[in-house]
Formats: C-alpha cells, structure tokens, sequence
C-alpha cells in the first residue's frame, strides 16, 4: 500500500484539476493554499454560477447505490445447487411417469429453498442504501457571500460550509475556521472521545485520526463551530472510499454453507452414479425399462435429503429465538452456527468491552495523594479534595439535569459531564454549587491553550486542563485544612505519571485566587493554587473480563481493534483479559499494519491481540489476514468504518444501540446491548446449535441411504421393491418433520464451552458420523429388507408386505433418534436436558403412521393394507435391538478413545 493509505482510505481519484485538491494533500496546506487551489474566496465562498459549472462536472454530492441483478435472476440464482439439479430431474420424471404427489413434494421443497436464499441474499444491497443515507439532507453554504440553506446534493468542491454543534458534516473539506471545534469521528474513525479541531497545517504523514484540520462526511460537531472548504463530495470522500470497499468485499460464505456445499456435490455424484448402475443391472437383467425408471427415481428420492435444506433452516431458526433472549439478534441464518465454530472474535473496544461512558475513577489532593476513589475522596475530611471536586462542576461547560434511573445526569461534553457525575457520587450537588456560584467570566478550552478558566462570585475562580499547563501556572497547593502550602511539582508529576501508567486520561484542577484583571490576565500571571487531580476512563464492563475469559477458556482467540491509541489498547486490553497484565504488551497501530505484507503481516496479525489506530482498510486486511490463516472469524462493529471488515468477516457482529445503521446492515448478527458477554452467550448458543444439525444429520442421512440401499439391493435380487417411491416420500417427509425437528429442541449438552472449536477444515462428515451411518444404514437395510421377504413369505400381500416394512422403518427411526440425543455418550447414563417436543413428536408420528396403515383414502394413495397386531411387535422388537446395538457401538468407542 502507499503512504497515503497509511492514513486510512483516501478518495479513489486523485488527479488535480480546476477546483480540486489531490487526495490526501489538503491536511498539508495552509487555508489560503487550500482555498487558492479550490480556486474559490474565503469567507465568501464561490459563486453560483461557478457551483453551477462544478456540479455539472463534478456530479451531485451523494453516494450512488447500484440495483444489482434483478428479482428474477435473483431468485433463478437460488437453483444454482447440484442438489436442486438432481430434485429437479426427479420431479421431471415423476410427472412424466404420472407420480403427481412425488413430482408435486419435490419440487415444493426446490421452491421453499429458493425464496429462503433470495431473502438472505438481499442484505448486501442494503448495507450499501444505509451508507447513502448518512450524509444530513441540507446544509448551511456561503455563495457570494450570502449564507443559505441548500441540499447537500448540490455541495461541490470550493463550496464554503458554516458548521454548529450537533451538525452533520456533509462532505470532506479542510478547516477554515475553528471556534472551540469538536467533532465525534468514532463512526469513521474509531476515536472513542470527541476530537479537538484547529487551522494550522499538518504534516503529510498524519494518520487519518489525527488529522485535526480536516472535517469528514458523515461525522458530527460535538462542540462549538467552525466553517468548512469543501475538498471532496460524493464518491470521492472518505465515506464514499468506505462504500466503495463494501461494494468490493465479497462475504465469505460460512463454513456451514461451504461444507453442505461439499456435501451436496458428493451426494449428487455418489447418486447419479448408484442410479445409472442401478437403472443399468436392471436393464441388464431383462426387466423392464419403465419399472427401472421407477427404481432410479425410488433411488434418487430416497438417497436425497429433501428435508434437509428446509430442517436446517429450522435448526437454525430455533438457535436464533435462543440467541434472541441472549440479546443477539441474528440477521443471517448460518451466522447461527457459524458462532460455533468461531476461532478468533476480534471485538471492539469502545461501548462493547468498554461502558462507552467517561467516568472518574480516581481522585487525588494536590501532590500528596493518595489516589482515592469517589466516594472515598467524597467521604475525606480533605479541602483539597472538595475544592478538587467543586472546580469540576464549576469550571465546566456541561448543563446538569437532575437525575435519572437515581443517578445525576447532565448533557455536553463526555469529559465534563463525567465531572459533574463525579462530584454527584462524592455527595455533591452540581445544580445547587451552579445556582449558588454564579459565574461571572470565562476563558474557554482551546486545543493550543490545553485548559478552562472561570470566575464565579465572590471574584474566585477555577481552572481544569491539561496537568503541565495547569501546574506550570501555580505557585502553591492546597492543604487538607484548606491552607496553602509551597507546590512539590516534583511529586505532583509523579503522581500524574502514575495515573497515566494505569492508562487514566488525567485532567489538573487549580483556584484563581482573588484580584483583578480578566480570568486569562490573572491564569497568566500564575497566581493560581493547585487542588488536585481527576483521572477518568471509560471504564471496563463488569462482565467483559468474565466473557473474554471464557472465550479463551473455550480455545477462542480475541483480538481487540480500535481506533484509540495503543496506551488505551494496552490499559483496557490488560483490564479485560484480552492480554495479561504486565510490562510490554504488544501492540501493533496502523502505521506498524502498513509496514507489514504476506507472510510478515500473517505471522504478526498471528501473535498479536491488540490493534490500535487502524483505518477501514487496515481493519479489512486484518480480517482477511486471519481468513488466509484458516480461521473462522467474528469481527464486532459499529461505525461506518468497519462495514467492510464486517462484510467480509465470517459473521460480522454489530452494535444494536451505539451502532451506526450502516455497521447494523453489513452485519449477520446485532447485539442488543452491545455487550461483549452478548457475544460469548452467542457462542455458546452457536455451539449448541451445530450439536444439534450434527444430531439431525446422524440421525436423517442413515434414513436416505437405508432407503437407496433398499432399492439397489431389489434391484440386484431381482424381487419387488420393498418400499415404493411414494412410500419413502412419505417417511422422508413425515418424520423429517416430526422426528427430526426435535433435534432443534435439544439443550445444550454440558461443558459444550470447555471444549476447543471445531477444526475450521473438518468436514460436515467426520469419520465417526460416517461409520455411525454406515452402521445405522445397515440395521435399516436389513430391518425392511429382511420384513418384507419374512411377510411375503408368510402369506402376506406385497401392500402388506410394504406396510410392515415401513412400519419397521419408522420404528427404527423413533428408537434411534432417542439414541441421537447424544452422539459420543449413551443416553441410558448421560445427564440430559428436558426436550419439550420429542414425547408429543413421538405420539403425533405413531398416529400418522397408524392413519397411513389404516385409513382407507390412504391406503389408495401411498399403496399400503392394514396389517395385525404380530406385524407391530416385530416392528418394536426390531426398533429395540437396533437402539441396543447404537448404544453398545457408543460404549465401545468411548473404551477405545479412552485407551
């Protein structure tokens, strides 16, 4: 990458022509040199008949949102699966054979499969219509002179904006004029706290964060005012680069789809191939062509899962309810079980480790100490501390607003109504000390002042600002009986360095005493008295370094990313146990990320748990990195800048209630709260989801393959089908739902998180799935296939005959699926959870089966005869030596593990 992407994304075009600035240069050059460049006046703006002509060259100031295919090819799209080719055959087939009800189930199954694909498919194209909608409708312009109101679409380069607090900025420009100018940058940038502005040029190697002479589209004036020359508008604004890398970023599929993708091409071959032998010995055997088309078909609809497309999607609807009253509200439906095989979650830290609230958490008198809590310095009997806690609420721009939820609220500034909070915990009252010490005069914090000063009544003032601004203007501190004493800046700086060393952001608090002059003549003279220090953060969440812990104890990896700066990384990364504690943590920020490529990049991305400062792309590369490393990746955002690291993770995870609409749209899954522990309650919920398409995949492919195995072993007998076409359908169809289904109800198995994630690469079929098939498969085969010889040998009709080895099917399938409740252990000893469907299931499955055997109309339709109470013992004893054998395979396995 280049310099300039070391800095974030940068407009796509960086030709200079008439009225623009090249990429990334306006930050280096002074106002005039911009405006000069922009050929456009300051103060006046350009006018309109030069907008007019930039317009027309420039295009409209919006983010253009492309339609992508259309409805029907969308939904023709779906079909797009080797499975779906060979229903579709099979449907084609059946018709022309006269199987209505066949030809009919199937292709229901293709349809239901492709609406369900055409919704999921539809979330990119609306990632990119949020990030159009960011940018405000209308803004304040200067043309000629004159300001008005015009829409937003109508900016061009040169154009001269005027921006006040609460403001959206409507396009990139540099900063013409700053006047106590803040602006909230954490959706683009990751910045957690507001970002001072000024003028003055920078150099041509500033990080996009840092960047504090430029304003960008889509950010929002936090405090004060300023006025904007337009640089860039539209596409080629930093925003309009994030959407572009959204448009770009292809989303991996999950590994869910990827291995049923595998599945579906091996089953389809391994179908296609046991048809046309089948279809070929019958040939070869003499019988007849029709009766084999009818076999190939009884094959393919049997040896096919056509309830499993639909049945996962339920497993998975299930594990959304479940994760649903965890607070993760899932958007995606294989996001569900992707959460389960997560390998790396690389998290955010501001509103999701963190409380994404500045709070004082330590309090300390002059340069004594010792660092108090605050309601430990509330409870000192210190002057120090009071008059510390006083020149908080005082000297402090924030409104306070009674309280809420029993806590006192006040509305500005994150710092300064941490302040007021401050002072409310330590007993004070902020609006009785506002109304009591009115306040007579004012020097306002500017970013080259680095402090506050106000005078209240009674002619005392107080200051709050920077430690080295404040202590190098006094010349003596407080005492605990509120006199003062000589100033021990030595030991005040120390104390200052310690707080810093926890990664506090430290502000100093001094008193004017009284005299004359304005509040900036009496700061200057330095006849100021020193009362103290207030450290903040943004504290840890209670429950972040829990979860964090029990991803790590679950073999998942965390790697927190933002866009804070590498000494705030190490303090919460160490605070939430992302990392241990202690000396030299690594960190690696994005200029650090630019200098790495290939295999340095991977190994260190490897090694490395905390990010600081990265830009979008730097994010994206992150993702991508590990993506190259195998893992399975869940990446947290909330802003517009990690829509496409979001996109292009496995499961993208946005903030439900600080997320931008954009991060929310690009993501599979929204957290209500924005918790981390959200996430590692998601995983768990994850887990116990692909347990249970693990437990309805050993439980059904047994039935599909039993099923194809039956009818190439009457083919190769040479004997009638035991079960027809339209039987198996019936079996296929009935008991997916209503046995099946119950695996989606299963509870989490215990210590499902003291186990390591699944292999990324390990295949939907393990080699333990498969010999449990092949073993269930077996006892089917030879179940129905022994039933319907034993039956016709005994007098039986072949409809009798037919009945009673579906019967006997059935009846296996119930035994076995308690079986599969459990897959490694044998349910007879094992610990299991309630499943609230599986006894209704059950009893719903027999009295179907008692109305497919009796019931008149039915025994037209599907070709079946009632049968005696002796067929049904059979069918019973039969279902209970299978159980018998599954479970005693179970118990020898578990030996031989062990071993």
């Amino acid at each position: 990458m280049s310099g300039d992407a070391a800095r974030g994304p940068t407009p796509v075009s960086t030709t200079r022509s008439s009225g623009e600035i090249a990429a990334g240069e306006a930050h280096t050059l002074s106002v005039d040199e911009v405006a000069s460049a922009l050929t456009t006046a300051p103060g006046r703006g350009l006018g309109d008949a030069e907008a007019a002509e930039r317009l027309a060259a420039s295009g409209p100031n919006s983010l253009a949102v492309t339609g992508g295919p259309g409805v029907v090819r969308r939904l023709i799209g779906q079909l797009h699966n080797p499975l779906i080719y060979v229903l579709l055959v099979a449907a084609a087939v059946s018709a022309a054979l006269g199987e209505g009800v066949d030809a009919v189930v199937i292709g229901g199954v293709v349809v239901v499969n492709m609406l369900v694909g055409y919704v999921q498919e539809s979330r990119a194209q609306r990632a990119l219509e949020a990030l159009s909608r960011i940018v405000p409708t209308e803004t304040t312009v200067v043309r000629a002179g004159v300001a008005r109101r015009l829409p937003v679409e109508d900016l061009v380069p040169g154009d001269l904006v005027r921006l006040t607090a609460g403001d959206r900025v409507p396009a990139d420009g540099r900063i013409a004029d700053a006047r106590l100018l803040e602006a909230d940058e954490s959706a683009l940038t990751g910045e957690s706290e507001p970002a001072a502005k000024h003028t003055d040029r920078l150099p041509s190697g500033t990080l996009l964060a840092d960047r504090a002479n430029m304003l960008y589209s889509g950010t929002v004036v936090a405090r004060g005012s300023g006025e904007l020359l337009v640089t860039a508008t539209g596409t080629r604004t930093q925003l309009g680069e994030i959407q572009r890398l959204v448009a770009a970023t292809e989303p991996e599929a999950t590994p869910l789809t990827r291995k049923l993708a595998r599945f579906a091409r091996w089953l389809t071959l391994a179908i296609v191939v046991v048809a046309a032998l089948t279809f070929g010995v019958g040939l070869a055997r003499g019988l007849p062509v029709a009766d084999m088309f009818t076999a190939a078909v009884a094959l393919a609809v049997g040896a096919i899962p056509e309830g499993l497309p639909a049945a996962v999607s339920i497993v998975l609807a299930i594990g959304v309810v479940r994760m649903s009253r965890r607070k993760a509200v899932v958007r995606h439906l294989p996001a569900v079980e992707t959460l389960g095989s997560t390998t790396v979650i690389c998290t955010d830290k501001t509103g999701t480790l963190t409380e994404n609230r500045m709070t004082v958490t330590a309090l300390a008198a002059g340069s004594r100490g010792p660092v108090l809590g605050v309601r430990e310095a509330g409870a000192a009997q210190d002057e120090a501390l009071r008059q510390t806690l006083l020149a908080g609420v005082l000297c402090n721009d924030a409104e306070p607003r009674g309280t809420a939820d029993g806590r006192r609220v006040a509305a500005g500034d994150p710092t300064e109504t941490a302040l007021h909070r401050s002072a409310a915990g330590a007993g004070l009252d902020p609006v009785a000390l506002r109304d009591r010490h009115l306040r007579w005069d004012v020097l306002p914090f500017t970013s080259e002042r680095r402090l506050m000063g106000t005078v209240h009544t009674g002619n005392v003032g107080y200051v709050k600002g920077a430690v080295e601004e404040v202590l190098a203007r006094c010349g003596s501190e407080l005492d605990a009986r509120g006199l003062r004493a000589p100033v021990d800046r030595v030991s005040a700086r120390h104390l200052h360095g310690a707080l810093v060393d926890r990664g506090l952001r430290v502000l100093a608090f001094a008193r004017i005493e009284p005299g004359t002059g304005s509040v900036a003549e009496r700061i200057e003279r330095g006849d100021l008295t020193l009362l103290g220090f207030q450290a903040m953060q943004d504290p840890p969440r209670e429950d972040a370094a829990a979860a964090v812990r029990a991803c790590h104890d679950a073999g998942i990896e965390v790697k927190m990313i933002t866009g804070d700066h590498a000494g705030t990384a190490r303090s919460v990364g160490a605070a939430v146990s992302v990392v241990e504690a202690g000396p030299g943590i690594p960190v690696l920020t994005g200029a650090d990320l630019e200098r790495l490529h290939g295999d340095r990049l991977d190994a260190a991305v490897g090694r490395t748990a905390l990010f600081a400062r990265v830009s979008p792309e730097q994010k994206l590369r992150l993702v991508r990195s590990l993506l190259r490393q195998g893992h399975v990746v869940a990446m947290t955002g909330d802003g517009v800048n990690d829509a496409p690291a979001l996109r292009q993770a496995d499961i993208g995870v946005a903030m439900g209630r600080g997320g931008t609409d954009a991060a929310r749209q690009a993501a599979d899954m929204v957290l209500v709260d924005d918790r981390f522990a959200s996430i590692e309650s998601a995983v768990e919920e994850g887990r116990g989801v692909f347990d249970n398409l693990r437990k309805f995949l050993a439980w059904t492919l047994p039935t599909n393959v039993g099923e194809g195995l039956v009818v190439v072993a009457a083919v190769l007998a040479g004997v009638g089908l035991p079960i027809l076409p339209v039987q198996i359908l019936w079996i296929n169809m009935t008991t997916a739902v209503l046995l099946g289904l119950t695996m989606a109800f299963e509870p989490r198995e215990p210590g499902i998180m003291s186990r390591p994630p699944r292999p990324p690469r390990q295949p939907l079929l393990t080699a333990g799935l498969l010999r449990r098939i092949c073993l269930v498969s077996a006892l089917l085969l030879g179940a129905a296939f022994l039933t319907y010889e034993w039956e016709l040998g005994a007098g039986a009709s072949p409809d009798e005959a037919r009945t009673s080895a579906v019967a006997v099917f059935v009846a296996v399938q119930i035994a076995y699926l308690i079986s599969c409740r459990t897959l490694d252990a044998t349910v007879l000893t094992t610990r299991l959870g309630r499943n609230p469907v599986l006894v209704p299931s059950v009893a719903a499955m027999v009295g179907l089966q008692l109305l497919f055997t009796y019931l008149p109309g039915m025994n037209v339709l599907f070709g079946t005869a009632p049968i005696g109470i002796a067929a049904w013992l059979r069918a019973l004893g039969i279902a209970a030596l299978a159980f018998a054998v599954v479970e005693a395979d179970k118990l020898l396995w578990a030996v031989l593990r062990r071993r």
